[in-house]
């Protein structure tokens, strides 16, 4: 396994810095709970809109690791709640959702007044790309 190479960084970027779905999978009670999520990838990371009092989310407090599925892409990872989506130190990346996930956002599913409306950050640590016939077999750590 290698650290990231550029080539891996941009179909990484091309395939999923952009409205996708993945599937997330956390741990429940020693047993996975796999769920579909809208996602962004950006720089080593997925960003996910959701609910502070989720499944997820409760999960998540107890046991951080993470596993993810995308297109022809396998990873671990760590899953991080950045806080409500309209704080400050947020806005940066919540602008960034907000034009990925125009098409849907302001739909009425996300309530950004609630303060549990919250960001997941995925903080990969290791994953397999395939692209065109190619293995990529990566480390996301810094």
């Amino acid at each position: 396994m290698e650290k990231i190479t550029q080539e891996a960084s941009n179909i990484m970027k091309e395939r999923f810095g952009k409205d996708n779905i993945i599937a997330l999978a956390t741990v429940d009670k020693d047993m996975p709970a796999v769920r579909n999520v809208n996602a962004y990838y950006e720089d080593g990371a997925f960003y996910i809109i959701t609910y502070a009092l989720s499944n997820k989310m409760k999960q998540l407090e107890k046991n951080n690791k993470v596993a993810i599925a995308g297109d022809w892409f396998t990873a671990h990872g760590k899953g991080i709640n950045l806080g409500y989506f309209e704080k400050e130190e947020n806005k940066a990346i919540a602008d960034k959702l907000r034009q990925a996930f125009a098409e849907w956002i302001n739909n009425g599913h996300n309530n950004f007044a609630d303060k549990n409306t919250c960001i997941l950050c995925i903080e990969l640590t290791d994953g397999v790309l395939f692209s065109n016939g190619t293995r990529y077999e990566i480390d996301f750590t810094k």
